[in-house]
């Protein structure tokens, strides 16, 4: 039997990461920051909620509502109802009205920071947050309610954010080639819309987004580009006014870290210093 506090768990879409893990999890983020460093994104850490009203103007409730998880209180006056109350499930009318969401993707904050701005260049931003969604089965590691995703994100003119999707995109495949993590690059089917939705607004908000995927089925990273989608909804605008591109690179850590642990095992002693000498190259 795995002894519980050498290994991490899952339960229910939650992990419990232990000391290895983030050892090797922190392993990646510092490759991808490093990245990000050279290619001059600035260090941003946004607020951990979104208010509701910001991912309205999104299309966040039309597009992604089978996702959304939604952060509120108890509702003033019935505490002791709620205190009362089974709480294995909550009921609902116990409950405040919800103002903010919890994220599903990092790079929406990254957007909604910069509403109203002009850009005299290019601007490139990294975060990493931790996202929620609410898929409909989870898988250890590989699928979890929440996660942590590091982001690069490009926001200017069209040749910017495209040669920021490409070059990075040369990165990450060159990265995984050094390091004997067999990736393919597949166009998404895009776990983020409803199959049977005539959504083209999924066009708008993602008409490129190309992953990078383990194993046949599990998408570690993604290469996204956005067209002026987000710069016409948060009216930021290039110099001349017209509303600027953006693309991001994304990364779910904890899947880089299934991945890892499929490939070359839990507990190589020589595997952060083989992401790092990989990551040198590229």
């Amino acid at each position: 039997m795995a002894n519980k506090t050498e290994s991490a768990g899952t339960d229910r879409g939650l992990a419990v990461l232990r000391a290895r893990d983030l050892e090797l999890r922190d392993a990646i983020d510092a490759v991808v920051l490093s990245w990000a460093a050279e290619a001059g994104a600035a260090r941003t850490a946004y607020p951990p909620l979104l208010r509701t009203s910001d991912l309205a103007a999104l299309d966040y409730w039309v597009n992604f509502p089978h996702l959304a998880l939604l952060a509120v209180g108890a509702d003033a006056g019935r505490e002791k109802e709620l205190a009362a109350a089974d709480h294995s499930v909550i009921a609902p009318e116990l409950l405040a009205p919800a103002e903010y969401a919890l994220p599903s993707a990092a790079c929406y904050s990254a957007y909604l920071d910069l509403s109203g701005t002009r850009l005299d260049g290019a601007h490139k931003i990294t975060t990493v947050a931790t996202c929620f969604r609410r898929e409909n089965h989870f898988e250890g590691l590989r699928r979890l309610l929440s996660f942590t995703m590091r982001e690069v994100v490009c926001v200017g003119n069209r040749e910017a954010v495209l040669e920021h999707a490409s070059s990075f995109k040369k990165r990450v495949g060159e990265f995984a080639r050094r390091l004997g993590l067999p990736l393919e690059v597949q166009a998404a089917t895009d776990p983020f819309f409803e199959k049977d939705a005539a959504r083209t607004l999924m066009q708008q908000l993602f008409p490129v987004k190309e992953e990078f995927v383990f194993g046949g089925g599990l998408a570690i990273a993604s290469v996204n580009f956005h067209r002026n989608f987000f710069g016409e909804r948060c009216d930021i605008r290039l110099a001349d006014g017209s509303p600027a591109f953006t693309s991001c690179v994304a990364f779910g850590l904890e899947r880089w870290l299934a991945a890892l642990t499929e490939r070359f095992g839990r507990d190589d002693p020589a595997l952060p210093e083989r992401i790092a000498e990989a990551a040198r190259w590229t």
